[in-house]
């Protein structure tokens, strides 16, 4: 049996981009199939110290890699508008055909509120992130077919144009959630699905309302990709990967919506209240593979196609190393 392809996730919030780019070569040449990486304007705690700019970041890994990559996630409704989403998606896709998909999500004030706009609930931003969906596929039907195109919506607008550089396929678009209602309105309209690590059965019901969502709209949900982002700690002995679990991101172990907080140094007074138990069915800390290897089998019996996978320590050589031994050839589906 054959399981999910398995990628790396590049935490451009705790590495230079330098690093991350090479991190995301080594990861390939030890059998990772490719690479998600974040969009974000700011690291979740000071400690990470980094947050470059992914389109750029996505474009030299596409120059060192030749598995596939995507955002996952951007937001393209506060701090970009869909039009400029769409541009670098498409650019990134003609530049690396075959290879690019884009991840979307409906944002997180850390990232977004920088342009100093209203930060609104929750609803108001799902249906800003469908229309703003909305306007690049659009964009990307009408500059396929040589087209202009225009939107006049309840959040956006966009005057007669088209994008100029297309790839011959746009690129497929994946929607990030981990509620049911988000979930089966991307059945509906997008081509595929991201999570995180969650418990099993919060996973399955999110399957099943994709699915719904995807079979009334005509589809078959069996061909839509099911991506899963999973944040894990290993190190050479329990203790050192539970400290790194707890140094170097706490926010793993903060059992809230961080949505709506703005500021790093906000997850910094809060991750002083995280404990070690704070991580236990969130996140799995431990120093032997097979840990890792069964918690990950059970992701993949779920039916992931792509699962992507983020330690959190700074030790990513040692630990590609050891999961590209003991772990990725025995994941099956």
């Amino acid at each position: 049996m054959t399981g999910p392809t398995i990628g790396y996730a590049a935490m451009l919030e705790q590495f230079h981009p330098t690093e991350a780019v090479a991190l995301s070569e080594y990861a390939e040449q030890h059998g990772f199939s490719g690479v998600m990486a974040a969009d974000h304007f700011q690291p979740w705690v000071p400690a990470q110290g980094q947050s470059s700019f992914v389109w750029n970041v996505l474009t030299a890994i596409g120059e060192r890699t030749r598995g596939d990559m995507g955002p996952g996630v951007t937001a393209p409704t506060f701090r970009w508008h869909p039009a400029m989403v769409a541009q670098a998606s498409a650019t990134l896709a003609a530049m690396y055909p075959g290879r690019h998909w884009l991840g979307l999500g409906s944002g997180e004030a850390l990232n977004e509120h920088v342009v100093g706009q209203y930060w609104p609930e929750t609803p108001e931003r799902i249906n800003r992130m469908f229309e703003a969906i909305d306007v690049m596929q659009k964009l990307f039907r009408a500059s396929a077919a040589g087209k202009d195109v225009k939107h006049s919506g309840t959040f956006f607008k966009l005057e007669s144009t088209r994008l100029w550089t297309m790839p011959e396929v746009p690129p497929e678009i994946l929607v990030a959630t981990a509620g049911p209602v988000t979930a089966k309105r991307a059945g509906r309209t997008v081509d595929g699905l991201i999570t995180v690590g969650a418990p099993l059965e919060k996973i399955a019901g999110l399957f099943a309302k994709f699915d719904e969502g995807a079979r009334e709209a005509g589809k078959d949900p069996s061909t839509m990709p099911r991506v899963l982002q999973v944040h894990l700690s290993w190190a050479p002995t329990d203790e050192e990967a539970l400290r790194n679990a707890m140094v170097e991101w706490p926010n793993g172990g903060m059992k809230f919506p961080k949505a709506d907080i703005r500021s790093p140094f906000e997850f910094e007074q809060m991750a002083k209240l995280v404990r070690p138990e704070d991580f236990d069915g969130r996140m799995v800390i431990s120093s032997d593979p097979d840990v890792h290897l069964r918690a990950l089998q059970r992701y993949a019996d779920l039916g992931f196609d792509r699962i992507y996978l983020h330690n959190v320590g700074r030790n990513q050589r040692e630990w590609i190393d050891v999961f590209s031994d003991a772990v990725l050839p025995k994941l099956t589906r």
